[in-house]
């Protein structure tokens, strides 16, 4: 596969774009790494660029294998190196978290999310949600479930399905503490538009296939710092807060 997005520690892989911060209440962010066509027929742990995400886990004798440990220790920098060693179940290992996480994380199984599961499995996310919830115990107990749903959700709109998932109760964002006093008015989206005028893209056009994320953004009609997705395309900076 060409993209690689990295929005929690197992997120499923799929087909991703630009590179894009996503602020949320604990400054969490999401990677996409988009490759030139000019870099089909790469290798290593991003995958090969071939469109064909089945052979991904090629290793470096160029055998396809099915287990990410051992396809990530045929890429070590040094034969010297030790193999990395198996990873514990979170689950396991953390088993006063797993009746928390499963709950949690059935959102993704939920009505909530009904109209995309024909569109995007769940099962995969849902595992990779309660998985990341056992997990993590740092910065906040919700800090890596609601990434891991904002993930689910994040290919649910990339497919044409746009889920209003958060709420007051469930991973929300305050978009107030943007807005500072006689200026425009921050507004949550669940799913932005691929390309806006901002700042720094003041046409309003992206030169580059850019995926549309949630974010805190400013009203219709009006130009500023857009926080929670690259506008600007390939090549471009654009100022966050």
């Amino acid at each position: 596969a060409s993209d690689v997005p990295q929005p929690t520690t197992h997120s499923p892989q799929h087909p991703g774009g630009s590179s894009a911060p996503l602020p949320t209440p604990q400054m969490s962010c999401i990677v996409f790494v988009r490759l030139a066509p000019t870099l089909r027929g790469v290798c290593g742990l991003c995958g090969n660029f071939d469109d064909n995400a089945v052979n991904d886990f090629t290793t470096r004798s160029q055998s396809v294998v099915g287990n990410a440990l051992e396809f990530g220790n045929s890429w070590k920098f040094s034969p010297s190196c030790p193999d990395a060693p198996a990873p514990k179940d979170p689950c396991t290992a953390n088993p006063y978290r797993k009746s928390w996480a499963q709950k949690q994380c059935s959102i993704i199984n939920s009505a909530t999310f009904a109209t995309c599961h024909a569109h995007v499995e769940p099962a995969k996310y849902y595992e990779a949600c309660v998985s990341d919830a056992c997990a993590c115990d740092s910065g906040g107990d919700c800090e890596c479930f609601c990434t891991a749903v904002a993930a689910y959700a994040q290919a649910c709109h990339e497919v044409g399905v746009c889920v209003s998932w958060r709420s007051p109760d469930v991973c929300p964002l305050f978009c107030d503490y943007y807005n500072p006093e006689g200026q425009c008015e921050w507004h949550y989206q669940p799913c932005g538009a691929p390309c806006m005028k901002t700042c720094q893209n003041p046409s309003g056009q992206c030169l580059h296939d850019v995926r549309g994320l949630e974010g805190v953004l400013c009203p219709a009609g009006l130009r500023g710092a857009v926080l929670g997705t690259l506008w600007a395309g390939l090549g471009s900076v654009l100022e966050t807060l």
